[in-house]
């Protein structure tokens, strides 16, 4: 069942989600709300010639975070904004720290705006769920589809935040690789 923008204010108010910094108004939708763009990117950059170019995440030793932060290099989000080229790929972060308190039988879903989708700027591109227990900032793998470049701006709205009540209270909350991720 997902909750509606009175269900989603209910939640922040009892303390069964945290959005911080909590949403403006405008930012509520009837069964959503909008996150923004934090200041910082992360940009792949080409492979140097000693290192090997393809990348085998099912290798023995593989950590996501280190690969990562081995091949993309962080970029502040001036007030000239970003501009993502077409066919580029940039890790992004939501500026908004979310928690889902696992007791409270509330997962969520992130997913594009559509304005942006429009443009062919795809937002979270496979992985949408939030689990029960996820908290901090929620990492967005953004790539320019369209035939132009696009400026992102800090701050700007990115995603919507889509909240639904499970069936029952998970035996244990979300402790994968991306809890409490900042960015």
């Amino acid at each position: 069942m997902i909750l509606t923008d009175r269900e989603i204010r209910h939640s922040i108010e009892t303390g069964a989600i945290e959005i911080v910094p909590r949403p403006p108004e405008e930012a509520f939708a009837p069964t959503s709300v909008d996150l923004t763009l934090y200041k910082r990117v992360k940009v792949f950059r080409p492979p140097a010639e000693d290192e090997p170019a393809p990348i085998d995440p099912a290798a023995p030793g593989y950590v996501f975070a280190e690969t990562i932060d081995a091949i993309s290099i962080g970029v502040e989000i001036g007030p000239e904004g970003f501009v993502i080229q077409p066919q580029q790929l940039v890790l992004a972060w939501t500026a908004e720290a979310v928690l889902l308190v696992p007791s409270a039988r509330i997962v969520g879903r992130l997913e594009g705006k559509s304005a942006l989708a429009r443009l062919g700027l795809a937002v979270h591109v496979t992985a949408p769920t939030i689990h029960a227990g996820s908290s901090g900032q929620i990492q967005l793998e953004i790539v320019n589809h369209g035939p132009r470049p696009i400026v992102l701006r800090a701050g700007m709205r990115v995603c919507q935040l889509i909240l639904e009540q499970t069936l029952g209270v998970p035996e244990r909350g979300y402790g994968g690789q991306f809890r409490g991720q900042i960015g």
